[in-house]
This record gives structure tokens, sequence and C-alpha cells, in this order.
């Protein structure tokens, strides 16, 4: 399979690469690095990067920034941060690449356990999952020639330990059990399914 992956190099990303790879054409994807890039924020670069690779089996996304702060204090720029990059960057891989994606392919998305079990500081993190999460129910009703949709919701992963005070209580979940969920939603058959990694 032909399989792109955004943020490869990434915490996660660099995981599921390697949980792919053998068996796979991966073509690595970073806002600096890879063997593309793409600024996910903007339509335009996306569909250059579309029109670059050409036609594929299955994009992963493990893109995406987001706002962590007090409710008091936050602004709609803070807000947006997510909405921009996370929410609609994720958003517009699907609405661009449908229209390049081979036959009974499969988008996968990363929101984050934050959807259903909210930590302080989070809440604009929270909406963007959560959104993340209803766009790949909804998607998959529509998608046309088989294609498949689902999103990975990790919570807080081991190899991020500046996250871990964010998330009091919480054991980190390993590196490998994440990528799993990434291997599930490619190889597997399911769609508009939402992988929680607990």
């Amino acid at each position: 399979m032909k399989i792109i992956i955004i943020g490869a190099s990434g915490t996660i990303g660099k995981h599921v690469v390697k949980a792919l790879e053998a068996d796979n054409e991966i073509i690595r994807v970073g806002s600096k690095s890879g063997d593309y890039q793409v600024n996910i924020t903007d339509v335009n670069s996306i569909k250059a990067l579309f029109e670059q690779v050409g036609s594929f089996d299955a994009l992963i996304s493990t893109a995406g920034d987001g706002h962590f702060g007090p409710l008091a204090q936050m602004t709609d720029a803070d807000f947006r941060v997510g909405i921009d990059s996370k929410l609609l960057g994720q958003v517009n891989l699907v609405l661009i690449g449908q229209h390049y994606i081979n036959p009974k392919g499969s988008f996968t998305l990363t929101s984050g356990s934050m959807a259903h079990d909210p930590i302080v500081l989070g809440s604009a993190v929270s909406a963007v999952n959560g959104a993340i999460d209803s766009f790949a129910k909804a998607a998959a009703i529509e998608l046309e020639n088989g294609v498949r949709i689902n999103s990975v919701a990790p919570t807080v992963v081991e190899e991020s330990p500046e996250y871990f005070p964010f998330f009091k209580g919480q054991i980190p979940v390993a590196m490998h059990r994440v990528a799993q969920a990434y291997v599930k939603s490619v190889l597997g058959a399911q769609t508009g399914q939402v992988y929680p990694v607990l």
C-alpha cells in the first residue's frame, strides 16, 4: 500500500512509520522534513502536496497544534490555534485528499482522550478533539468508493513528559499501543470509528 503519513517525524508519527514501513510504501510528510513538506493550515499547500504525491491508498495524520491554558484568560486567537491547525488542517486533508485517494482507501485522523475526559487548562483542545471525532463519524457515511475514515484518540503518551503535569492521575500510554491503533485503522475494515488508546 502507498501510505501518506503527515507528521511522520513527530512523537507519534515516527512510531506509526516503524509499525507500517516493512510491507508498505511510506510517504513521509512533515512541516519541515520528510519526503514532502506541507503546512496543514494552508489549503494551497495541501493541494500542492496531493498534486506531487498523486494517488494513494491511505493517509494518516498525526499533526496539529492546540492551545493549553486557563479558560479565564483564553482569547479567540488562543482557541483558533487548534481550530486552524489540528481541526481544519486535518479536515482539509480529507476534503482535498478524497479526490486523490484510491478506491477502498482510508483516512486516519488524530484526536485525543480529552474529547471525553477533559482536564484543567484543556478546554480548547477538548473542543477540537471532539470535533475531529464527530467529523470522522459523519464523513464515514458520505465518503465514496469504499473509502474509510477513523480517528485515533490517545491519552498522554509516554514520550511526552512535558505534558504529564496536565494529566494528573493518568498513566501515560505506551507508544507501541498508540501505533497499533493506526495500524488497525489502516489495515482493518472499520469506518466511522474512534479508537481510544488509554
